[in-house]
């Protein structure tokens, strides 16, 4: 079924210029703001540790994980072999479970990457040894 200009698809839904309810309760709640955050303030000092929370999320956001380099000795041209590298220095101690995880992940991103381009080139050997042919 195709609608024409200017016509809805819900006839029955919100009439346009009808604010949202959460706007008017936020545009009440911004009214109150200085208040609402001085008692929150006022909380955080009398020891009550959710509006502790709310403040120190305010100030100090948390911390994101961000992971260094690693280096990894002994990696080659054969991904098979790099994964067998991986899984040694994970055994041995040298690589913690993320660390391994992590490279472990973007070398099978990288072989999707390699074996696509690999498709696409016998794809375009086919294409062209077809069109020879004509």
């Amino acid at each position: 079924m195709a609608f024409q200009p200017g016509q809805s698809g819900n006839p029955a839904g919100r009439p346009p210029g009808l604010r949202d309810k959460r706007s008017e309760l936020r545009g009440l709640l911004l009214k109150e703001a200085p208040a609402l955050i001085a008692k929150v303030i006022e909380k955080a000092k009398e020891g009550d540790t959710t509006a502790l929370r709310i403040c120190m999320e305010r100030i100090v956001p948390p911390v994101k994980a961000k992971d260094d380099p690693v280096s990894v000795p002994g990696f080659g041209e054969s991904l098979g072999d790099n994964s067998r590298v991986i899984m040694r220095l994970l055994a041995e101690g040298e690589l913690t479970p993320e660390e391994a995880s992590s490279i472990l992940q973007a070398m099978a991103s990288q072989a999707r990457v390699i074996e696509t381009a690999e498709i696409e080139q016998r794809i375009a050997a086919l294409e062209a040894t077809a069109n020879k042919g004509r």
